[in-house]
């Protein structure tokens, strides 16, 4: 059991099943990938169970239910046929993701505020076959205040724009817009998680955030992983967190 305050690591497993279905076959393998994860330092795993099924699949999804021993968090868009396949599933926890077929990654938040009437209900059902449910955002309280409207005891901030923004002021101004956002889901009850571009030079400012629960990075770590292996990056990244933390 983690200390009270301190900051749990979850590792993404998508681009491991990127790799893989670039050649097809079944190497490497994301689940495999997850256990070691978990082996070094992982508190739980990501999978992103997109409908175009372009990098996990349903079995890899079965398989990281079967396998893991750390929590499971399922990002999936809101559709009926992602509640449906995490209501036979029952991972630990759900992300609803805004979600593009013609995007390369996730870009942005939910807009939570402008979809409450859409989403609330899979936040509804989702709750009610004790699933824990988070919404991926932006830092912005009209976002966290839809999201604790509706039900959802978590929200995920993301952090793209302020990985990808020059350092200096550009990125300072982003940092203190998720220093904000994480302080209001504090205020109104609400767990918060961040993630999205994290890397080893942008993720200690981050991690400072005493009001943040739980960060997500899996794209760093399994491209890190290329040169150090994929253990040793996700020591790496506990360890940077944990000093960031710990200041």
């Amino acid at each position: 059991m983690k200390p009270s305050g301190s900051l749990r690591l979850g590792v993404n497993v998508d681009h491991v099943a990127t790799v893989r279905n670039a050649r097809g076959g079944v190497h490497p393998d994301p689940v495999r990938a997850a256990l070691l994860a978990a082996e070094a330092g992982a508190d739980g795993i990501t999978a992103h169970l997109r409908e175009d099924r372009r990098h996990i699949s349903d079995a890899d999804i079965e398989a990281l239910m079967r396998d893991l021993k750390v929590p499971l968090n399922l990002e999936m868009a809101a559709t009926e046929e992602m509640l449906a396949i995490a209501l036979k599933h029952r991972p630990h926890a759900v992300c609803l993701v805004p979600e593009k077929r013609e995007e390369r990654t996730t870009e942005g938040g939910l807009d939570a505020a402008g979809g409450h009437n859409y989403l609330a209900p899979f936040v509804r059902q989702l709750s009610g076959a004790g699933i824990r449910v988070s919404l991926f955002i932006e830092s912005d309280p009209r976002q966290l205040d839809a999201a604790k409207s509706m039900g959802a005891p978590v929200v995920e901030l993301h952090t793209g724009s302020y990985c990808e923004a020059a350092p200096g002021a550009p990125r300072d101004t982003l940092l203190k817009r998720i220093q904000t956002a994480a302080a209001h889901a504090e205020r109104i009850g609400l767990e918060c998680h961040a993630g999205h571009g994290l890397s080893y030079d942008t993720v200690g400012p981050i991690a400072a955030i005493k009001t943040l629960a739980e960060l997500n990075i899996g794209h760093f770590l399994v491209g890190e992983a290329i040169f150090s292996g994929f253990a040793d990056s996700i020591r790496r990244m506990r360890e940077t967190m944990d000093a960031a933390r710990s200041e």
